[in-house]
């Protein structure tokens, strides 16, 4: 069961990731530019964006960067979290969109590296909530491959857009606080020797509870000696 739904997870991502380039191969071979689609900020044409700019990159080199964490941040979350995948997804997909329409700069924002910083930045932030062992496997991991994501928040260059990356950031950690007990954790397995109650020494027995009972008998005299020579 386990093996089957993560090949349906990757599955899943590797449809969206297919999508997405798609739409990338079909501005080469009409000559389109989809790029009008991106968030713009503080523009009524803009809001459109919120929802269609994680579809849009503006070169190849962009669409390459962001395709390895799409597919492997985005297995990851719906592996991993199968009650609250789609609930994150969506929170990170249109507040991210929303806070660059609000705060961002006059400029078309387009790309799913905001996307994959909320899911990245959701797998870090629920792992120290939840604290069981699935949880902080997928962290370690996410952090292993894309831990410099946590970086990339700040601005660097000008032709990136880091309030995408910025608000994505944002709305995984957001995601993270509302969801993070909606996923049940995975049942911990016992072993026998947990369960068995621990058994005397085979050579000494029961010979220390006898030497314990010796003891308090022998405190308890003395306590009543003490108390009789008071009097």
């Amino acid at each position: 069961m386990k093996k089957t739904f993560l090949k349906n997870s990757i599955l899943t991502t590797a449809f969206a990731v297919g999508i997405v380039w798609c739409i990338k191969s079909s501005e080469f071979i009409f000559h389109i530019d989809f790029s009008w689609l991106g968030v713009y900020p503080q523009k009524m044409h803009g809001l459109l964006g919120i929802l269609t700019a994680p579809l849009i990159h503006g070169s190849l080199e962009h669409i390459f960067n962001n395709t390895l964490p799409m597919l492997i941040l985005g297995t990851l979350l719906l592996y991993g979290y199968p009650k609250s995948r789609w609930r994150v997804l969506a929170t990170v997909w249109l507040l991210s969109g929303l806070g660059v329409w609000i705060f961002g700069r006059e400029s078309y924002h387009i790309g799913a590296s905001g996307l994959t910083h909320g899911v990245f930045f959701y797998l870090l932030v629920v792992s120290i909530f939840r604290r069981d062992k699935r949880s902080v496997a997928i962290m370690m991991t996410a952090f292993f491959l894309y831990g410099g994501m946590t970086m990339t928040i700040f601005p660097r260059d000008e032709g990136i857009s880091f309030e995408y990356h910025l608000f994505g950031a944002i709305a995984g950690v957001l995601s993270a606080f509302l969801w993070h007990s909606l996923d049940p954790k995975p049942t911990r397995k016992t072993y026998e020797w947990e369960n068995q109650t621990e058994a005397d020494d085979p050579i000494i027995g029961d010979a220390w509870q006898m030497d314990e009972q010796y003891i308090d008998a022998t405190h308890h005299q003395n306590t009543q000696s003490t108390n009789e020579e008071k009097q």
